[in-house]
């Protein structure tokens, strides 16, 4: 485990990822705006400033269930969407997992991001409130992370991402991976219910008729980026018509 997780920080170190600490980058940082801002769509009419290209950053979590597949799909989808600035956490029994699940390496799925944080940095940006996001997915979703965001336990870097998204009253879906389920499990996806976060639980669907696990995969999530309001072409939608 020790080796696996020097692997994870070396390739993190030795990336050419744009990390948060670079001044250069800092320098250079374009104007933020949040992707469903009414306020920032009339205003660019308003001055003219249509020419600015607008930017969201999104927070993906990979922690420590099976099914890791979902979160470096997602990281692979939203490289696709240049607007899109991705910020990624994987817990370390996410990079064990992962390691155990699939065939990627951690140095590539770092190199789909934008950025990339140890889990223990916590004094990255996405820890802080005024680091303006659109949200984040925990894809997948752990039990025992649903139980430290339900009770605001925040010790490592994506509890702390995570809590904060609820404490801003933005985005926070998480991809709960866990059966069958029992009573503390409910309980907990119901606090985080009750705080504004979502639980969405990678159920496959068979209406759009999945010849792959790729097909599965990329229904779930197909939902998430619905719940962004982001438009995509990943599954065949219903229609009886």
């Amino acid at each position: 485990m020790t080796r696996l997780l020097e692997r994870f920080y070396g390739c993190l170190k030795s990336s050419n990822v744009k990390k948060h600490e670079n001044p250069e980058y800092r320098r250079q940082e374009p104007e933020y705006f949040i992707l469903n801002s009414d306020f920032w769509l009339l205003n660019s009419v308003s001055f003219g400033f249509l020419h600015k290209e607008v930017y969201v950053r999104l927070i993906v979590g990979i922690s420590g269930a099976s099914g890791s597949i979902y979160g470096i799909r997602l990281c692979e989808i939203l490289r696709g969407y240049p607007e899109i600035e991705t910020h990624l956490v994987i817990t370390e029994t996410g990079v064990k997992i992962i390691e155990e699940e699939t065939p990627h390496r951690i140095a590539q799925i770092i190199d789909m991001v934008n950025y990339t944080y140890e889990n223990d940095d916590l004094f990255a940006p996405v820890s802080s409130g005024s680091f303006i996001t659109e949200g984040m997915v925990v894809a997948p979703c752990s039990a025992k992370t649903l139980s430290a965001i339900a009770n605001s336990y925040t010790d490592n870097l994506l509890t702390r991402a995570a809590d904060v998204m609820l404490k801003e009253r933005r985005k926070l879906i998480l991809l709960f991976r866990e059966t069958p389920l029992h009573l503390g499990h409910i309980e907990n996806m119901k606090k985080i219910t009750e705080m504004g976060g979502i639980i969405l639980p990678p159920v496959p669907a068979f209406y759009c008729n999945p010849k792959t696990i790729d097909d599965l995969v990329n229904h779930t999530l197909g939902k998430v980026l619905d719940l962004f309001g982001i438009s995509h072409n990943l599954f065949k939608r219903w229609d009886r018509r």
